[in-house]
């Protein structure tokens, strides 16, 4: 195989970048001199065309790119598979470096400005950051959420990560999360839990952060929302609208 286990991790962690780090270890392995494809040529680019194709089919990458029937035929495949993977490639690096220059940009802003800043500490941060990994992959393997809500749910989580640093001078796209785990509680019941634990968890830093930065006293516990019973030492509650 030529992707081993750690590649595979590495992909579903960072899609854009894992992808084009994938493309760019098949082309090692092709002769890009001429397209005289030989069979070694042939079964790496069947290997990577079903990796790639599983990756759009799990929605890690927002992008619509329908496959195609393999033929049998090892030229026509083998070209047709490097025009599929050159696409990907190229949709990958465009999406990268827009998400890079944001992510930039918010952090220089943050950095220059004299105005007020939420600041994690480097464990949170780290903590925060798998945590919306894991989200991202959950969400990929999901199968009862619509392809489209899913491409719309990794792309607003991807970007999210990307803008994560240390300052940031405001915590809207984390609260947003908890939206997004309402929705998706709403549409998976019970199978959501794996999500909402870490959407829960993701809350309950932010909250600590946020509630360190406006000096509220020590300990003060995250108010519940979409509940009627108030708050309570349990924290942020995502789950009452499935109650009776």
């Amino acid at each position: 195989m030529l992707f081993t286990e750690e590649m595979l991790v590495d992909l579903k962690d960072d899609p854009l970048g894992g992808t084009v780090r994938a493309i760019e270890l098949v082309r090692q392995n092709l002769n890009t001199s001429n397209e005289e494809w030989n069979e070694f040529e042939y079964g790496v680019l069947l290997e990577a065309y079903s990796l790639m194709s599983e990756v759009v089919a799990a929605g890690l990458l927002p992008i619509l790119a329908p496959g195609f029937p393999i033929s049998g035929d090892m030229h026509e495949d083998c070209g047709s598979i490097n025009h599929y993977m050159t696409d990907i490639e190229q949709y990958c690096i465009k999406e990268s470096s827009k998400v890079k220059v944001g992510s930039l940009r918010s952090h220089f802003k943050t950095a220059i400005s004299s105005r007020f800043s939420y600041e994690f500490s480097q464990g949170d941060l780290d903590r925060v950051q798998a945590l919306i990994g894991q989200i991202r992959n959950l969400i990929g393997r999901t199968e009862g959420l619509a392809e489209d809500h899913k491409r719309r749910l990794l792309s607003r989580l991807e970007k999210l990560q990307a803008e994560m640093h240390k300052k940031v001078s405001d915590l809207d796209r984390f609260w947003g999360l908890i939206g997004d785990a309402g929705v998706v509680l709403g549409k998976l019941g019970n199978d959501a839990k794996p999500i909402v634990d870490r959407i829960r968890e993701v809350a309950d830093i932010v909250w600590q952060t946020q509630s360190r930065a406006e000096e509220l006293p020590s300990g003060t516990q995250i108010p519940m929302l979409g509940s009627n019973k108030g708050a309570t030492n349990d924290g942020l509650n995502v789950t009452d609208s499935t109650e009776a």
